[in-house]
């Protein structure tokens, strides 16, 4: 959520934009739509279901566009009224019928949709990818699909497909049944062939079933927006247009799409089954050990950086030394009264009490996630590197208390000309990224996993 700062210079920000609308500050004349949407005191706004738009999860309501949404009504300061919907074009026919002041779908726009609604700034952009299941046959063309895609009624990969020509569409089927996450699973698990899906759920998707394959690219670059109805003015779409600009401004926009997108662009087809596999096999002889020593922290988290550190192998060691599950060094083992590295128990409660340790020295400011981020890193390269680091974000300009700025840094820690600068001199800071980004990945695999009830 929005800080109380930023969303101080959003109302500031906002009040300007109110007297640009205007003909004077001293009698200003707010455009119809923006003004009723200002004198209800809330914006009303459609969205569907799903890990990239809406839940419920246990710390209340999340997903990126939810956020986003909340930020804007900050912006407003009015409440946000979000009504999930199960059906595309149920879900516009509220908007256009003026039931609803925003649709923000998470899906692509397509010529279509920019044909019938007005459309804000366009905030990130997606790819259309034909999806299998690796292991069967790839077809190369349209031509040598042998069976039928199958996408969601009214969603961008409905309409993308039905506008190709005759010689190059497949044969179509749509449902209402499933959203475009089940889809994907639908096709992981064999019941489906083939489904179309942007790149931002594939990628969310891809952690659960790494079997989801790409077959091909239809479409390279569509934009993503949130829709209004074509009838009202531009009022509210251009307080769309401020919003933006400030937080992308701000770099408040970067932080939240690293913390929804930032740790699964890139994909490991064999890592990711390996983890899967290992998770619902190996992790059951410690779970209950993990759970046992994680005290405030979620024992899957603990689990998955085990998992990085051992793959939950007891009598795992490096080429530095380091040993178990936890791959404590000596002196870490010594100093949490760990006598023998390789038991997974007093490994486990060794590891768990360190990273707590680092967790409690990292500045009381910074909140989550960001504070669990940066005592990762630490906890792989030391607290005294990671501070470097963040010397070095502010030193150029970037703000050492969040993750997406200081994590930009951490490769610097190689260079001779940043290194020779810091305190502690040079570390493996790109290894401390990228063991961040697969410890991510591997927790959402684990709520996930938990969450089915597999683990």
């Amino acid at each position: 959520m929005l800080s109380q700062d930023l969303k101080n210079r959003l109302k500031i920000t906002f009040f300007i934009a109110l007297c640009l609308f205007a003909t004077s500050c001293g009698a200003p004349k707010i455009p119809n739509a923006l003004s009723s949407l200002l004198e209800r005191g809330s914006v009303k706004v459609g969205t569907l279901y799903g890990p990239a738009t809406y839940y419920n999860g246990a710390e209340g309501p999340q997903g990126f566009e939810y956020e986003l949404l909340a930020g804007f009504a900050d912006y407003l300061g009015v409440t946000l009224d979000l009504y999930p919907f199960y059906s595309y074009e149920a879900m516009l026919e509220q908007l256009e019928e003026g039931n609803l002041d925003i649709v923000a779908t998470g899906d692509a726009v397509t010529d279509v949709l920019q044909s019938r609604f007005s459309y804000g700034p366009a905030y990130q952009t997606v790819s259309q990818h034909l999806v299998f299941q690796a292991g069967t046959s790839r077809p190369r063309d349209m031509a040598e699909l042998d069976a039928p895609v199958v996408t969601v009624t009214g969603s961008s990969q409905a309409q993308l497909l039905t506008s190709l020509s005759d010689d190059a569409a497949p044969t179509l089927i749509t449902t209402e049944d499933s959203d475009s996450e089940e889809l994907l699973q639908k096709v992981a698990e064999g019941e489906l062939d083939y489904t179309l899906a942007d790149s931002n759920r594939l990628a969310l998707q891809r952690r659960r079933y790494p079997n989801l394959a790409v077959a091909m690219t239809i479409e390279d670059s569509m934009p993503m927006a949130w829709a209004l109805d074509r009838s009202q003015d531009d009022s509210i779409k251009a307080a769309m247009v401020e919003y933006f600009g400030t937080v992308h401004q701000s770099g408040w926009f970067t932080v939240l799409e690293d913390k929804y997108f930032g740790h699964i662009r890139t994909f490991d087809y064999v890592d990711s089954r390996a983890f899967n596999k290992s998770a619902e096999t190996t992790l059951k002889r410690y779970k209950s050990m993990f759970q046992q020593y994680a005290g405030d922290l979620d024992w899957r988290l603990l689990a998955a950086m085990s998992y990085q550190e051992s793959h939950w192998k007891p009598d795992a060691v490096s080429r530095t030394g380091v040993r178990g599950l936890m791959m404590l060094t000596m002196d870490t083992a010594n100093d949490w009264d760990v006598e023998d590295r390789t038991d997974p128990e007093q490994s486990i409660r060794g590891g768990a009490r360190y990273f707590a340790s680092l967790l409690s020295r990292i500045p009381a400011r910074i909140g989550n996630p960001d504070r669990t981020w940066m005592a990762m890193a630490a906890y792989n390269i030391g607290m005294g590197h990671l501070e470097d680091a963040r010397v070095l974000t502010e030193r150029q300009g970037g703000n050492p208390d969040l993750w997406v700025d200081v994590k930009q840094r951490l490769p610097q820690l190689k260079q001779k000309k940043y290194y020779r600068t810091t305190n502690y001199g040079y570390a493996r800071g790109d290894e401390a990224l990228q063991y961040v980004d697969n410890i991510r990945r591997y927790y959402d695999s684990l709520v996930w996993l938990d969450e089915q009830g597999k683990i």
